[in-house]
């Protein structure tokens, strides 16, 4: 009797472990596209969708392109080889998935857009992001506050960096900054000193650090042998850290030479660092695990046949349609209320020492 308990109990467990994946596999396959690991943004992206994703009872394909546009096409390819129901999609160009979106499309498959906009495709059927818009405006205001330009004459001297040219949301950064900062550059209060203003001049490909110091460098070396730099505008940390270092490579941040104002964005460690040093000056938090969380009831609506929430229909135009979007708040984050991350649980306080 005591053996045959045994297999009885045996066969029950068997059972459940056998059942969970068969669950799991029956809510049907998510394919989760990401564009790089070299940002620790993306790799928080992926962790938290997969996380929640399977906490839901769905499979999961995570995939990280290295932002390699063949490589991310090829991955999304397969995914709907593999017979996922929904694309989860954060571009690395948005402009170039048209002909495997349409794929996707045309065998029923929901996409959608993930904290960057796909661009130029009907194919696209919801956008999970952060308000992009009010990113830049906050990275401005941050600017404007560090320098005091909001009760000080000036001028102060300001650089200008921009995002990546194909990502959408490096317009939307840009655009809302400059309406914060051009009617103080109007006035003469700012005062862009290499000239250098509008997206075709600033632009970072790739969001590379290497690029943005090496355009910092540049700019130093022509424009400021004989003045000082009050600030710059950063759309992102690791261009932040690249102009830091820029900065640091002529003085600034010893002796009579002040660090300069630099804003940032997505609140990477190595930043959050750098602001309690006091050598960034603010950086904004996005916090990945809310827009997982946005993105996986999107997927849940579409999986059931109902319509996902939204918060916008109006903003998000890719060229071909306006794509029904959810917006999440951003907040800006610098030495003051750096705490902020580790109140909310996003870090541990050990991971910022």
């Amino acid at each position: 009797m005591k053996i045959l308990r045994y297999l009885t109990a045996t066969a029950i467990v068997a059972g459940i472990a056998f059942s969970a994946p068969a669950f799991a596999a029956d809510k049907g396959l998510v394919g989760v596209a990401m564009p790089t690991k070299s940002s620790a943004r993306w790799i928080a992206d992926g962790d938290n969708m997969v996380k929640v994703l399977k906490e839901r009872g769905y499979d999961v394909d995570l995939q990280y392109a290295e932002d390699d546009i063949p490589n991310q096409l090829s991955q999304i390819e397969n995914m709907v080889t593999k017979g996922a129901k929904v694309l989860v999609v954060a571009s690395i160009d948005g402009t170039t998935l048209s002909d495997v979106l349409k794929q996707a499309h045309d065998q029923g498959i929901k996409v959608i857009a993930y904290d960057r906009l796909i661009r130029e495709t009907p194919n696209v059927d919801y956008y999970a992001t952060f308000d992009n818009f009010q990113v830049g405006v906050l990275q401005a205001t941050s600017l404007v506050k560090g320098l005091k330009a909001d009760t000080e004459k000036g001028p102060f001297n300001i650089e200008l960096f921009g995002g990546s040219p194909d990502d959408n949301n490096a317009f939307f950064f840009y655009n809302g900054a400059m309406s914060v900062l051009q009617p103080l550059i109007d006035k003469g209060v700012l005062k862009v000193g290499s000239g250098q203003v509008g997206m075709d001049k600033v632009a970072t490909l790739r969001w590379d650090p290497a690029t943005a110091q090496a355009r910092m460098d540049a700019i130093l070396s022509s424009t400021y042998s004989d003045k000082k730099l009050n600030g710059v505008l950063s759309p992102y940390d690791g261009i932040s850290l690249g102009i830091i270092s820029s900065l640091k490579g002529v003085g600034y941040g010893s002796g009579d030479m002040p660090m300069p104002i630099v804003s940032g964005q997505d609140a990477e460690v190595p930043s959050v660092k750098s602001i309690i040093a006091g050598e960034q000056y603010s950086t904004i938090f996005k916090d990945t695990r809310d827009l997982a969380k946005v993105t996986v009831d999107m997927v849940d609506a579409a999986m059931n046949g109902k319509e996902p929430t939204v918060n916008d229909t109006k903003t998000y135009n890719n060229g071909v349609k306006v794509v029904p979007s959810y917006l999440l708040k951003p907040v800006v984050v610098d030495k003051s209320n750096v705490k902020i991350l580790i109140d909310t649980g996003y870090y541990k306080e050990s991971q910022l020492k």
